[in-house]
């Protein structure tokens, strides 16, 4: 039997002015093919939640992949810690590892990763600051 490494990462999601769906518009378009899993060696400097079905999880400044979730995570938009399964030793694995958010109290609601995509972040820096950008000349600031 596998045993599950749980790691709580506390509040590093990321807001901004760039809309949620924008925001998961960005992440899609610099994702690349879906993988089964990625290596995870306890690891993790940040994440941002896409919506109530998607986070991006950093594995290290440069390092990050789009989870996407089976149906809504509750929670996951607005948590300040969540908690990431690895079934298997070393790696997170789409289908078998869940993303924990943590619910009122204690609760941590388990969302199954559905999916996990390579993040290009350069892609993704570029495309938010474009996007804050046009969000500032648009509103006249």
């Amino acid at each position: 039997m596998a045993l599950a490494a749980v790691l709580l990462v506390s509040g590093c999601a990321t807001g901004g002015r760039v809309g949620a769906a924008e925001k998961l518009a960005i992440y899609r378009a610099a994702a690349g093919l879906p993988v089964n899993s990625f290596p995870f060696h306890g690891s993790i400097t940040g994440w941002t939640p896409l919506g109530d079905g998607a986070i991006a999880l950093w594995t290290s400044p440069r390092r990050a992949w789009l989870l996407d979730l089976d149906g809504p995570c509750p929670d996951i938009e607005f948590t300040p810690v969540i908690a990431v399964t690895s079934s298997q030793a070393g790696r997170v694995s789409a289908r078998f590892d869940k993303v924990l958010a943590s619910g009122q109290g204690s609760m941590q609601i388990p969302c199954r990763i559905s999916e996990i995509r390579p993040l290009d972040t350069s892609k993704v820096k570029a495309a938010e600051k474009a996007a804050r950008e046009d969000q500032e000349a648009s509103s006249g600031t």
